[in-house]
């Protein structure tokens, strides 16, 4: 069956000080989250089970960020997590460290309904 998206957000998050890829990342997916509120689902009576989540997070360093712990944050669907080169690294060289800067964009699939419905 053919899938449709019906959600795109996008968000961002850092780790100022520890220098974690997977918490920047963490807080990229909860800041767009944050910018949702679908009432899709209790609307037309389709399970939250049938959406599937795909994120894409951006970072500098994306071998460094636990894609599966990321995916546990999401609350609803099938989730699909992968990281790209991307978001910014900000080096303090004063200090030797490096603030990290990651992007997501959350997509949101159901199957394609088509013709299931009708506005009256």
């Amino acid at each position: 069956m053919t899938e449709k998206r019906i959600i795109l957000e996008m968000g961002t998050g850092n780790d100022l000080y520890g220098q974690d890829y997977t918490k920047a990342a963490r807080r990229a997916v909860q800041d767009a989250l944050h910018h949702s509120s679908i009432t899709l689902f209790s609307k037309l009576g389709i399970d939250h089970a049938e959406m599937r989540v795909q994120v894409t997070i951006g970072v500098q360093n994306p071998d460094r960020v636990d894609c599966d712990l990321v995916a546990a944050d999401l609350p609803r669907g099938r989730a699909e997590v992968r990281a790209v080169k991307g978001g910014l690294d900000v080096e303090d060289t004063e200090a030797g460290t490096v603030h990290v800067v990651a992007t997501a964009a959350i997509e949101a699939f159901l199957p394609d309904l088509a013709g299931q419905y009708k506005l009256t």
